[in-house]
């Protein structure tokens, strides 16, 4: 298996921001495994919105935004998620939860990941909004 920035570089060589977007998701999974949470699913959707993944964490429900951007030129990846994006995601998120009433701990977290080849930032921010 190749290492998280080996694999973040693979990414860059992706044409299709949608391959790239699913790539970024599928790395930050892996990851978030490797630091001991479990995965619940990927890209859950409803009529309100999608998450990217919802994982468990000791007990913790965790909604994840995965970003990624080649560079910031617009801002970083973590400043792409809008307001209004973070209330697409509480939105869907509690439609998830009114799906699944013991699951009653939650918090939003995001990955985020700038820049490309040495440049690169790579950064899980917790409780995020």
């Amino acid at each position: 298996m190749h290492s998280i920035k080996t694999r973040l570089l693979m990414v860059q060589k992706l044409t299709n921001s949608t391959n790239k977007g699913k790539a970024a998701e599928s790395i930050a999974c892996d990851y978030l495994q490797q630091k001991g949470l479990k995965l619940i699913t990927r890209n859950y959707h409803c009529r309100q919105g999608e998450i990217d993944i919802i994982m468990d964490d000791n007990g913790t429900t965790v909604f994840i935004e995965v970003r990624y951007r080649k560079n910031a030129s617009f801002g970083d990846a973590k400043e792409s998620i809008t307001l209004q994006k973070q209330n697409k995601i509480r939105t869907t998120a509690l439609h998830y939860l009114h799906s699944f009433p013991e699951k009653n701990n939650a918090r939003f977290d995001v990955i985020a990941i700038t820049g490309e080849n040495s440049q690169q930032q790579f950064e899980w921010v917790r409780n995020a909004f």
